[in-house]
């Protein structure tokens, strides 16, 4: 379904990911590592926020490395951000609206898939998306549209940061509902075993390359056996903690 070929990117003279290959075709697939490994540029790279500097990305067969987001969209590809943006003027059953049409939804029926991440319609569809809403209600409600959507290719960075009151097994529900409903791809970015767990396959990054590309159990064994660490800090260690590092050029993008 997605194939990336060689893909580099270069921001201000540095090389953020180099000669990245991938075909992603399976149901779940888990993206981990350290902070500043490229994990989110490479998903901005997929659909369309930002452009390779060399390489090809194919969606179906079709060049998409050029192709701006909207169109990348139009074909099938969606994304929820780590950090989700706040829309002025915009309620939230607005933009549910917006995204049931796209698929035939009726509202009520887009609304309803917030009760699946933890929101009541009745008290949240009528909220306009600005900064009364916390960063765990945008996080839910971007989920919640992602899924009204129902894209062919779903990525979604990081969708359990900011949610700690919310169970992981609701968020599992919700992307195994997503698969049932479009037989399709769902990339997720994520530190969380319990992420990983329900992965088919992880891509583990490290320093803009992919380090491992295998299935769920092969990477989880190597990353117990500390064979995929950073600095002598293993993504499952401290009980699955995220990593300590930042990386100024991930940060600047």
């Amino acid at each position: 379904m997605l194939e990336l070929q060689n893909v580099c990117f270069e921001a201000e003279g540095n090389k953020i990911l180099k000669d990245i290959n991938l075909m992603i075709e399976d149901r779940f697939v888990a993206v981990t590592g350290p902070n500043g490994s490229g994990k989110s540029t490479l998903m901005k790279l997929i659909i369309g926020i930002y452009e390779a500097t060399s390489g090809k990305i194919l969606f179906n067969g079709t060049d998409i490395t050029h192709m701006p987001v909207n169109e990348r969209a139009n074909l099938g590809i969606s994304y929820a951000f780590q950090q989700p943006v706040h829309f002025k003027g915009l309620k939230v059953k607005d933009l549910m609206g917006l995204a049931g049409k796209e698929h035939d939804l009726k509202l009520n029926e887009a609304c309803s898939i917030l009760s699946e991440v933890g929101l009541c319609a009745k008290d949240y569809k009528d909220r306009e998306l600005n900064d009364t809403l916390s960063g765990g209600e945008m996080k839910r409600i971007e989920i919640a549209m992602t899924a009204a959507r129902g894209t062919e290719l779903s990525l979604f960075d990081e969708p359990e940061a900011g949610i700690d009151l919310w169970s992981f097994q609701s968020l599992i529900r919700v992307f195994e509902k997503l698969y049932e409903k479009t037989s399709g791809s769902i990339v997720i970015i994520s530190h969380q075993e319990r992420i990983l767990d329900i992965a088919d396959k992880i891509i583990y990054m490290k320093d803009g390359e992919v380090v491992q590309y295998d299935t769920r159990e092969k990477v989880i064994e190597n990353l117990k056996n500390g064979m995929l660490t950073n600095a002598g800090c293993s993504v499952l260690d401290e009980k699955y903690a995220d990593f300590n590092q930042t990386d100024a050029k991930e940060g600047a993008l």
